[in-house]
């Protein structure tokens, strides 16, 4: 496997030229768990940590200060049954390890599965040994799955871990809230043949250590992920992946949270499982 390091930050570059306006966005608000500790950056031919949550951006707001306008009586019209009716073939019923299995032979298929594939990739599970091998063994072809046990062990070391705010086992301190999600905003298919898929999910994420004693609060991560799939033993396995930053949206004007109430809402939200 080959994968991009992770490139968290970057900044926007700026216009300007004759008869032009030079924009700068503003910085980025203070943290507000406090002094951020930064981690070295772990090389993705290594591991595969990847956290996150949906990033909600509600325009209610503004749509509420709107002066109100004569209605258009086209657009008062409710939708119609088509109009909001799910696309693709029905999600799957069989599961491997928590994730699901048994995807369809077809490029709705791969789509479905490379986008679980992330989310559990993305998953704390993969920070404790025996559900990250459950994990690489359910997702992966069976030699590469092989072959990634022993480098990921390595890189998931105590030393690792701890730099995470994580005990050797991949647990959270008590009264803390260790927080890695992935959650797939759409897919794109890059290939495909009846025996081989190239499969890119776009996808948001949330990542760090939610509690009032951390210093690596929970922040938010865009990114692509790409499998490289092939149909082996009647599903979907992952042949090979890389990432890549973005693409990001400029971020909203919601209030972050508090350190409480991110954690309540990781606690009582669970996550997904997809199908196209």
């Amino acid at each position: 496997m080959s994968n991009d390091d992770d490139q968290y930050g970057g900044g926007y570059g700026e216009v300007g030229g004759t008869g032009q306006t030079r924009t700068r966005l503003p910085d980025p608000p203070a943290d507000p768990y406090g002094p951020v500790r930064r981690t070295p950056r772990t090389s993705r031919s290594l591991i595969t940590v990847v956290g996150v949550v949906v990033l909600l951006i509600a325009a209610i707001a503004f749509a509420n200060s709107a002066p109100d306008t004569p209605s258009d009586p086209a657009s008062d019209k409710p939708p119609t049954d088509s109009s909001t009716a799910a696309t693709g073939a029905n999600p799957v019923t069989g599961k491997s390890a928590g994730i699901p299995k048994g995807f369809a032979h077809d490029e709705q298929g791969a789509q479905s599965a490379a986008a679980n594939f992330a989310v559990a990739l993305g998953s704390d599970g993969m920070f404790k040994k025996s559900s990250r091998h459950a994990l690489v063994e359910a997702i992966f072809a069976p030699d590469v799955a092989a072959r990634a046990k022993a480098p990921q062990d390595e890189a998931y070391s105590a030393d690792f871990l701890a730099k995470m705010g994580l005990d050797a086992n991949g647990n959270a301190p008590q009264g803390s809230t260790f927080v890695t999600r992935t959650v797939p905003i759409g897919t794109r298919v890059e290939s495909y043949t009846p025996t081989r898929a190239k499969i890119a999910v776009w996808y948001t994420g949330l990542i760090g250590m939610s509690g009032t004693k951390s210093t690596d609060p929970v922040r938010t991560l865009w990114g692509t992920w790409t499998f490289e799939l092939g149909w082996i033993g009647e599903d979907w396995k992952v042949i090979d992946e890389t990432q890549q930053d973005g693409p990001a949206p400029v971020p909203g004007d919601v209030p972050v949270s508090t350190s409480d109430d991110m954690s309540k809402a990781i606690k009582e939200f669970g996550g997904f499982t997809y199908a196209r």
